[in-house]
């Protein structure tokens, strides 16, 4: 490693890589063409608005990686500058959602939904940073006041779907979805999105111009907290505070230096702990990082958009109980015993993906998820639940209609548990291991059911 790279360069770049990212999204996710509003002005795009995912997200439909495939997606960047936005929830009759908020700094700092407001028709008020002003009186019930840290905020929100029968249901949630300003929902106006200059190339590589320009750009929007007054300072050293001057060539030097090194040591930590069962366990995210600048970049790189824990919980496999990876080679059994599946208050699935492009995996049943809203599974006489993981269809009528395809090469699992409960969180109960118990016809590198007496 250079000399000329210091602790407190590469420390600046984690702390930045947030805002860099956050701007890349904003570019690429905000909408072109809304249609109540038409086209936005030519370079801009539109904000204030809700944008909608009508469909599950299937193998060849996302541009996301292990992709959900248990609920619909709604989102919106907002611009809470000048005057505080509305946004109205219609009554979800039951049905789990969450609207999950994200400051420009991607702390998730407010949640909106089942969990912690519940399910009925209300209003919220997103007031900007340091607003002071009064409410209308209709508008001052408690919980309805969220302030926002940054004056962009990043939502994201998630409706839950029981398939494509549900559709309509979770469509009509989507549609009672509503952001006005203030000023409008008083006056009973019609919303008004808001154009704004993305000012990004989401696709361009993260090089030092690239990144300082962005960077700067994201903090002269988005003050940090005066807390960060150390951070700031590691950060004019490289040319990124924007009440400075711009980056010259040696700044762009050592800034890049910084760069190369700080990200390629987020890319090499991992994220989660290992179980003995061969599980990969997530960092615990709270409403906010804190001072854990570390742990925010990690998931800005590799989780961003992710809820704090308490409402949704996603280890993944990758590896059976042998510490082998899991392959369409071998036939795998994931066991809950009776009355230990997980334990959540809203639900829990376990998802395929294919190993090399992380996306979801086609297969002649359609199947891509199996949990506790699944049709049909086979429990055992006893409440325990077996499910078959395998490349080929399971003989056995109980074993098929537990079945989960996978593909003929390597393959990994998210276990998805929305409203994970404290046994779950506190580590008193973790999924069980994957156990070999077989191996399709014709294939002579897994071990067969007889090793696994």
């Amino acid at each position: 490693m250079s000399p000329a790279t210091s602790t407190a360069d590469r420390e600046a770049i984690v702390y930045a890589y947030p805002l860099y990212e956050m701007r890349r999204m904003r570019a690429a996710t905000s909408p072109r063409r809304v249609a109540a509003h038409g086209e936005a002005p030519e370079g801009q795009r539109w904000c204030n608005v809700f944008t909608h995912s009508r469909s599950l997200l299937a193998p060849g439909r996302s541009r996301v990686v292990t992709p959900n495939n248990d609920t619909l997606y709604s989102t919106a960047w907002l611009h809470v500058d000048d005057e505080p936005l509305v946004v109205e929830v219609p009554d979800t009759q039951g049905r789990y959602y969450v609207l999950g908020l994200l400051d420009f700094f991607t702390n998730p700092f407010a949640h909106l939904g089942t969990r912690l407001t519940g399910n009925a028709a209300r209003r919220f008020v997103l007031t900007p940073p340091g607003w002071q002003g009064e409410l209308p009186e209709a508008l001052q019930s408690a919980g309805t006041r969220v302030p926002c840290p940054t004056p962009w905020v990043w939502v994201i929100g998630r409706i839950l779907v029981d398939g494509e029968h549900d559709l309509p249901g979770a469509h009509a949630v989507q549609d009672g979805l509503r952001l006005h300003r203030l000023g409008d929902s008083v006056a009973g106006r019609a919303p008004r999105p808001r154009a704004f200059d993305p000012d990004c190339d989401p696709s361009a590589p993260a090089g030092p111009a690239h990144f300082a320009h962005q960077v700067r750009a994201a903090l002269g929007e988005n003050p940090p907290p005066a807390s960060d007054l150390r951070q700031i300072a590691a950060l004019a050293a490289l040319g990124l505070d924007p009440a400075g001057p711009p980056p010259a060539d040696e700044a762009l030097r050592r800034l890049g230096q910084a760069l190369d090194e700080a990200l390629a040591l987020l890319r090499n930590t991992e994220t989660g702990r290992q179980t003995a069962e061969g599980w990969t366990l997530p960092p615990l995210v709270e409403g906010s990082f804190g001072d854990d600048h570390r742990a925010r970049a990690l998931v800005a790189l590799k989780y961003i958009g992710m809820l704090e824990s308490a409402e949704a919980y996603y280890p993944l496999a990758w590896k059976d109980e042998d510490g082998e990876p899991l392959t369409g080679r071998r036939v795998y059994a994931l066991h809950f015993a009776p009355g230990a599946t997980p334990p959540v208050d809203a639900f829990w699935s376990i998802t395929l993906y294919d190993a090399r492009d992380y996306m979801l995996v086609a297969n002649p049943i359609d199947r891509y998820a199996i949990g506790d809203r699944s049709a049909g599974l086979a429990w055992a006489a006893d409440g325990s639940l077996t499910i078959h993981i395998a490349h080929e269809a399971p003989q056995e009528p109980d074993a098929r209609a537990n079945w989960l395809p996978a593909p003929a090469g390597e393959f990994y699992l998210c276990l998805r548990a929305y409203i994970p409960r404290p046994a779950l969180l506190e580590d008193r109960w973790r999924p069980p291991a994957l156990r070999v118990t077989g191996r399709p016809a014709g294939t002579a590198d897994a071990p067969g059911p007889e090793s696994r007496a």
